[in-house]
């Protein structure tokens, strides 16, 4: 993991596309603002894992009904 230390305004560029930007930092929150093409999907940790498992369980599901499918 690569740590940088930016204060209020600095900007981190990532590839040739993507800009985050420190917006604010108080306490121990801080507010970033990230700039990246359309395409490119943004989720916070915790809610990709929580789509994730959800994915995986819903797949589960169809799986065990495709059992009660006679083949033809």
């Amino acid at each position: 993991m690569l740590v940088l230390t930016r204060k209020n305004g600095e900007t981190i560029q990532i590839g040739d596309d993507i800009e985050i930007t420190i917006v604010s930092a108080k306490n121990d929150q801080v507010k970033i603002g990230i700039k990246a093409p359309k395409n490119v999907e943004i989720f916070r940790k915790e809610i990709l894992d929580q789509i994730q498992t959800e994915n995986q369980q819903a797949s589960k599901d169809i799986t065990s009904l495709l059992k009660f499918i006679k083949k033809t």
